[in-house]
C-alpha cells in the first residue's frame, strides 16, 4: 500500500515512519511519499527516516517530491500535516491577537480562525486532487485547526476524511497509567470538538474510575490536567477537560502569562526550526537523527508552558512520558490504517461527521467523539448527551467555525467579522473587526482570501 504524507518536511513525520516500522501486519504500507513545498525540509526528513530504517527488514521505501499530484496518485492513505504561511504566519496569529490583549494561540481563539481562513482553500484544493488521483484513499488530517479543516474537506470527500488529535487519547493513556490500569481494558466517555472536549467517564471493565481519581489528591495532582486546572476546579466540574479548555476557563490568566513571556510559542519554534534545518543540512546518518531527537525534546519542554507555571517540570515529565509513536497521533493513525485495511476493529477518539451523535449540533458538523473503525469505515458510538454548559460552548464555537469555513470559501468579510466577533474568547464585535483587519494586513495568505471581491 502507498501512504502520501503532505507536509512531509515536518517534525511529525519521523513519528509516523517509526510507527510504520513497528507494523508487521499483513497488508502494510510499502511506499511512503513525502510531499513538501521546501526541498531542503524534504531532504532533512529523508535523512532522518533513512537512519531510522537502517537495518530494518522490509522498511517502507521513502520517496520525496515537491509535486503534490505525484505524491497523491494511487495513494491508499493520505496524511495531511500542512502549515500554510509557515511559522512566520503562526507568529502573526499570536501577535495580532496579543496586541489587542486577546489570547494569541495557534488553534484556540482568533489565531485559530486566522489559521483556518488561510488553510481551508489549500486543503480544499488537496481534497479535489485526492478525489481525482486517489478516489479510494482515506485522508487522515493532522492539519490544524483539525476539526475545522476536516469539516471543510468532508464537503468534497465525505466520510473518507477524519481528523486526529492525540490530546484525548493521551489523556486516557496517562489516566490509566496513574491508576495502574491496563489501557486496553479502559474505555473513555469523551465528547466535544477538537481542542474543546470533556472526559466524563473512564470505564475499566465497565466500572467508572473517574470519581476515585477525582477524590485522590496525590493521583489527581500527578496528572498534567491536575497541574493545569487545579484539583478544586476539576472536582467542581466533575470531569477532566481537554487541556486547551484552560484558555476558556482561565482566559485572563492565560493572556497575562503569554503577554509576560519573553516570546510566544510560535517565535520560539521559528527560531528553533530555522536553526534545526540549517544544522541538519550539514549532518548525515546518525547525526541527523540525533539532531531531530534533540530538537523534539526541546519542543516538548516548551509545550503550552504558559499554562503550567511554576510546576512546568512536573507537567512536562507527565506529558513526555507517553510514547508519541505508540500512544500519540502516529499510533492512532496506524490503528486507523490497520482497522480499515486489515479489518482490525479498533475504538478510538477521532474528529468525524456528527450524524445523530450530538443532537444539539448539525448532522454534518465535525465532532470529536469515541468511534469504532473497521473495514467499513468509521462509526461514532452512541453516547450520553453533553450537559448544558458543554452544549452551549460547543454550539457557540461550532457556529464560529462554520462562519470561518464560509468566509474562506466565499471571501465574505461579513462572515469573517462575525466569526471573530462571536468567538467567546474575543467578546467584542469591535475587537473582532480589528482582529480581522490586523490579520489581513499582516498575513498575505489571509489577505488573498478576501482579494477577489467577496461579499462585504
Amino acid at each position: 500500500m502507498k501512504l502520501a504524507i503532505l507536509g512531509g518536511g515536518g517534525f511529525r513525520v519521523p513519528y509516523v515512519y517509526q510507527a510504520l516500522l513497528r507494523d508487521r501486519g499483513s497488508r502494510r504500507i510499502e511506499q511512503v511519499w513525502l510531499h513538501d513545498s521546501d526541498e531542503g525540509r524534504l531532504d532533512a526528513m529523508a535523512a532522518v527516516l533513512a537512519t531510522l530504517a537502517d537495518g530494518v527488514p522490509d522498511a517502507p521505501k521513502v520517496s520525496t517530491t515537491v509535486d503534490p499530484d505525484r505524491a497523491l496518485e494511487g495513494a491508499d492513505f493520505v496524511f495531511a500535516a500542512v502549515r500554510v504561511g509557515g511559522l512566520a504566519g503562526r507568529v502573526c496569529d499570536e501577535r495580532v491577537a496579543l496586541d489587542l490583549d486577546v489570547l494569541g494561540q495557534e488553534t484556540t481563539g482568533p489565531g485559530g480562525l486566522a489559521y483556518g481562513l488561510r488553510t481551508i482553500p489549500v486543503m480544499l484544493d488537496i481534497a479535489h486532487r485526492v478525489k481525482a488521483l486517489a478516489p479510494d484513499a482515506y485522508v487522515i488530517n493532522f492539519t490544524n485547526p483539525a476539526g475545522m479543516i476536516t469539516e471543510a474537506m468532508q464537503g468534497v470527500l465525505g466520510d473518507r476524511v477524519l481528523g486526529i488529535c492525540d490530546t484525548p487519547s493521551g489523556l486516557g493513556t496517562r489516566v490509566a497509567a496513574a491508576l495502574g490500569l491496563d489501557p486496553a481494558r479502559v474505555r473513555l466517555d469523551y465528547v466535544g470538538l477538537n481542542h474543546l472536549g470533556w472526559m466524563r467517564r473512564i470505564l475499566h471493565d465497565g466500572v467508572d474510575v473517574l470519581p476515585a481519581l477525582l477524590a485522590d489528591d496525590d493521583l489527581l495532582g500527578s496528572l498534567e490536567e491536575g497541574v493545569v486546572f487545579g484539583r478544586e476546579w476539576l472536582r467542581d466540574l466533575g470531569v477532566i477537560p481537554n487541556e486547551y479548555l484552560y484558555y476558556y476557563y482561565f482566559n485572563r490568566e492565560a493572556v497575562r502569562a503569554t503577554l509576560d513571556a519573553p516570546q510566544t510559542r510560535g517565535e520560539f519554534l521559528l527560531k528553533q526550526q530555522s536553526a534545526f534545518y540549517e544544522r541538519i543540512a550539514q549532518a548525515s546518518g546518525g547525526a541527523a537523527l540525533e539532531l531531530w531527537r534533540e530538537t523534539v525534546r526541546s519542543r516538548s519542554a516548551s509545550y503550552m508552558a504558559e499554562m503550567k507555571g511554576a510546576e512546568t517540570g512536573q507537567a512536562l515529565d507527565e506529558h513526555t512520558a507517553i510514547d508519541p509513536v505508540d500512544e500519540g497521533y502516529a499510533g492512532v493513525a496506524l490503528s486507523v490504517m490497520g482497522a480499515i485495511s486489515r479489518n482490525e476493529r479498533a475504538t478510538m477518539i477521532l474528529n468525524v461527521r456528527n450524524g445523530s451523535t450530538v443532537a444539539a449540533l448539525p448532522p454534518d458538523a465535525v465532532v470529536e467523539v469515541p468511534v469504532t473503525v473497521d473495514a467499513n469505515g468509521v462509526h461514532p458510538l452512541v453516547l450520553d448527551q453533553p450537559d448544558l454548559h458543554q452544549t452551549g460552548l460547543m454550539q457557540q464555537v461550532k457556529a464560529v467555525e462554520r462562519l470561518t469555513i464560509s468566509a474562506a470559501l466565499t471571501g465574505s468579510r461579513t462572515d469573517a467579522a462575525k466569526a471573530f466577533g462571536l468567538h467567546p474568547l474575543v467578546d467584542s464585535a469591535a475587537v473582532g473587526r480589528r482582529l480581522l483587519d490586523g490579520y489581513i494586513d499582516r498575513i498575505p495568505e489571509v489577505a488573498a482570501v478576501f482579494a477577489n471581491g467577496g461579499r462585504s
